[in-house]
């Protein structure tokens, strides 16, 4: 096992005005789960090749333990690499697949039929070692995938959107089983996704990235409790934060006509235009004579236990669709208005032109 870490790493393809990755700054600590996520196009795709070795470190350099990797060979790196679209052998078997990377390697046979059959009973695939990736379904091959960079036991797993193949119940089967597997074997994982769901269930820590910077390295729970910026604050949360444009005034947060109370550390901070977050669960019903915000609805998701509400309000600053997650004993109906207040401690500030968090 090995601790990972980027230094100012940088990839710059030539041609383009900005480089894909900024030179980032990242130490994953041995054993970690890291989850790297962010939208199409930020860069974490690239970062995570950059570590395998796949891409070029145009500036900066990657370790792997105390061991400078940025210009060694990916065959020399002693990572394992599990893709997105799994690249199983079709005429091979299971067992065959999995051992194939340490027949290159002229692993000796009981050697490898030791860690392949070791590898499958950990995945729950023993019964199928004899079978062809065509006869397995779209889990089974992904848990192939895995037992390919299980039996070569390497010092860091590198994976890039593994889940993104599979069907909505899948793949929350399989992150489950992912996450166990690698809370069992205690190998340095750099998880890729760009689902955010994912990232917040899977990882010990969570690497948000934009533009190719990293934005903020935190557990889930930090993250959507304190996002350091609008960019996080947006991004991390399903459904997402509810940001909304305001003034800051004697202390409180001004919308529209409304005043919302902030936290005492955010309204020494705050001056001219600000954005104030609130989360769907931190709104609460209230009654139209108690001075809520008004809230016409238009969509009631049901979930059973509870309930989101979307809705749309004419009140200054308020963006286009506002989200309200209800109790069940709550009766909204569509077309209805609703007034929603929240409490100080729930109220996330932000400066509009930087971006940055006000709130402690």
């Amino acid at each position: 096992m090995a601790s990972v870490t980027f230094e100012k790493a940088q990839r710059w393809y030539p041609g383009t005005p900005t480089p894909a990755v900024k030179g980032i700054d990242l130490e994953i600590e041995d054993g970690e789960f890291m989850v790297l996520v962010g939208p199409s196009g930020c860069g974490k795709s690239t970062t995570l090749r950059m570590l395998a070795g796949l891409e070029e470190v145009t500036d900066g350099r990657i370790l792997i333990g105390d061991r400078d990797v940025t210009n060694v060979p990916p065959k020399d790196r002693d990572i394992a690499m599990v893709f997105q679209n799994y690249a199983l052998y079709p005429h091979m078997s299971v067992a065959e697949n999995m051992a194939f990377s340490l027949k290159m390697a002229k692993v000796d046979k009981a050697e490898r039929d030791r860690r392949v059959k070791d590898a499958a009973k950990l995945l729950g695939l023993t019964e199928y070692l004899d079978r062809k990736p065509k006869a397995l379904s779209g889990g089974q091959r992904q848990r192939v995938a895995m037992g390919r960079a299980i039996v070569r036991e390497p010092q860091v797993f590198c994976m890039d959107e593994p889940l993104s193949n599979l069907d909505a119940k899948m793949r929350v089967q399989t992150r489950t089983d992912i996450a166990k597997l690698q809370a069992d074997l205690g190998i340095t994982t750099v998880y890729v996704t760009h689902d955010q769901v994912e990232a917040m269930t899977m990882g010990d820590r969570v690497a948000v990235m934009n533009a190719g910077e990293l934005q903020q390295v935190a557990t889930p729970l930090e993250l959507y409790r304190r996002p350091v910026n609008l960019f996080v604050a947006g991004f991390i949360g399903s459904p997402q934060m509810n940001l909304i444009q305001a003034k800051a005034a004697d202390g409180q947060a001004k919308i529209g006509d409304y005043l919302v109370p902030v936290d005492p550390a955010a309204a020494a901070k705050m001056a001219g235009d600000i954005t104030v977050g609130v989360r769907p669960e931190a709104w609460r019903l209230v009654g139209p004579q108690e001075g809520g915000l008004p809230v016409t609805v238009t969509v009631v998701e049901e979930l059973g236990s509870d309930s989101f509400v979307y809705g749309s309000s004419d009140v200054e600053g308020t963006p286009s669709t506002i989200i309200v997650r209800v109790s069940a004993k709550d009766q909204v109906a569509k077309g209805e208005t609703i007034h929603v207040t929240t409490d100080p401690a729930d109220v996330h500030v932000f400066d509009t032109a930087s971006g940055l968090r006000l709130s402690d």
